[in-house]
């Protein structure tokens, strides 16, 4: 099959599931936004293994095109801490980290543009089948500031860390910082746990959560020296940043 007749596949089941009936235009574009959009409002529950092996061939291509950056083709600007700009989805590494929601299934909103979006429609639906489960055994909602960790199925990395930040409302306080704080330490800490060699972490709670980005990047830099210093832990930490605007305040604090 190619990567059209895949994607054109997984639309058709997907739209059978659901018991509906569209017409599947013929633009790349708008077919890639249906497919994504099924992808982001399919609730976690199984599905066949023929689905599971055209999606994780097709997601595994659609990667490949984007193109893959390896941790061991970046330089650390720091002993053992990098800082790389890019598509955190692209990025060959033991884990990464995702700035998840309390339900931690997953963005629900079609195409949205958030992290928590983009890992699980490139992880595959997998991802928020796992995490499901993970939930009904807890049986409450993810509290802010812990972590949990899963395999990453068709992303290149080997597994994905999710941690819930704090959501600012109005002024930061205390609370927040150090909540924030314990997101950066038990990501760390489940990596480590876990024998995991490198960790990338996305800008935890800010954008949608509305931490400023300079105070959030300041907290994170101090983490995760903190941790690595208190631990002695052998761990490559890639700071991703998306934005130019963060790049600039990571370049300041890491210089």
């Amino acid at each position: 099959m190619t990567q059209e007749e895949k994607r054109e596949y997984l639309i058709e089941e997907l739209l059978k599931e659901r018991n509906e009936k569209a017409d599947i235009p013929s633009g790349e574009f708008e077919q890639k936004q249906i497919l994504r959009s099924l992808f982001n409002i399919r609730l976690p529950k199984p599905a066949s293994e023929e689905f599971l092996k055209i999606q994780d061939e097709y997601l595994k291509e659609e990667i490949e095109r984007k193109g893959i950056t390896d941790i061991e083709d970046l330089e650390p600007v720091q002993d053992g801490l990098y800082l790389w700009q890019g598509d955190i989805t692209t990025l060959k590494c033991g884990a990464i980290v995702n700035a998840a929601n309390s339900q931690m299934l997953g963005c629900f909103y079609p195409c949205h543009k958030c992290i928590d979006n983009a890992i699980h429609t490139f992880s595959g639906i997998q991802l928020r089948t796992r995490c499901g489960d993970i939930m009904k055994s807890q049986g409450f909602e993810e509290p802010t500031g812990r972590a949990k960790i899963t395999p990453a199925y068709n992303l290149p990395c080997d597994y994905v860390i999710h941690t819930v930040g704090p959501i600012i409302t109005s002024r930061v306080t205390a609370d927040d910082c150090e909540l924030l704080r314990s997101c950066y330490r038990s990501c760390l800490e489940k990596a480590y746990e876990n024998d995991i060699e490198s960790i990338a972490f996305c800008c935890i709670s800010t954008g949608e959560f509305h931490f400023p980005n300079e105070l959030a990047a300041q907290i994170a830099v101090e983490t995760v020296k903190e941790f690595i210093e208190d631990t002695g832990a052998e761990i490559k930490v890639i700071f991703n940043v998306f934005k130019d605007y963060d790049l600039d305040i990571y370049e300041q604090l890491l210089k």
